[in-house]
């Protein structure tokens, strides 16, 4: 990726760009056992380190306001700790990367200089956007397609936080998109909570994946 970049002839631009290298390379550190910040979880990791990445060089960001950006991201993450979930298992990946888009959103929009209620409505478009999203695992590891999933939440977040400053708003408040990501992540199949029995990961690819990984069918029966 950092090569394509520096040909500059990407389709999306050399921020978002910027955004999807710097959110594989940390889910790429996580993959390989190397130590990261769960924001809010491993699998997600690298949602917010994408963001920030760009965001820092956009904004000339010194290391205070990357603080705030941090606490203002935990904030919103805590609520929908507190009030749904942030685990694939229990929730899906809408509970994982799509919480860590949506705090992402929130924190960017402040960082920004955004108002409060701007940051709100970046995160309940951010978590809009990510609703009913399964979690899958290929062989039970948090690698594919969770990886390529984390760029997606950077870019959905630099989006939902351009639409949120540029006065654009959710019309369902941010309250209420978090408790539809729980009654859905409630609702979905135990497949798709992180289990690796469904998705992606019981296509014949992933069967054969994790075959080649383990040495054995471990798929649902058929």
């Amino acid at each position: 990726m950092k090569r394509y970049r520096e040909k500059g002839q990407s389709l999306s631009g050399d921020i978002m760009l910027e955004a999807v290298q710097n959110a594989i390379a940390t889910n790429e550190v996580n993959a390989s056992m190397g130590i990261i910040c769960a924001t809010p979880t491993a699998g997600s990791a690298g949602t917010l380190p994408g963001i920030l990445a760009v965001i820092t060089k956009q904004l000339n960001l010194d290391r205070d306001a990357q603080i705030r950006f941090l606490f203002c991201a935990a904030a919103f993450g805590m609520v929908v700790a507190n009030d749904a979930m942030i685990a694939g298992a229990t929730g899906g990946c809408q509970a994982e990367v799509g919480s860590a888009s949506a705090m992402g959103a929130a924190a960017a929009v402040e960082s920004a200089g955004g108002t409060p209620q701007q940051s709100s409505e970046a995160f309940a478009m951010a978590m809009s956007n990510l609703l009913g999203l399964v979690c899958d695992p290929v062989a039970g590891l948090v690698e594919v397609p969770c990886v390529k999933r984390n760029v997606i939440g950077s870019v959905n977040a630099l989006t939902s936080a351009d639409m949120a400053l540029a006065g654009l708003i959710s019309k369902i408040p941010a309250d209420e998109v978090i408790g539809a990501m729980k009654s859905i992540g409630e609702n979905l199949p135990s497949t798709l909570r992180e289990t690796g029995l469904g998705g992606l990961a019981a296509t014949p690819t992933g069967i054969a994946l994790k075959m080649q990984i383990f040495g054995q069918d471990l798929s649902i029966e058929k």
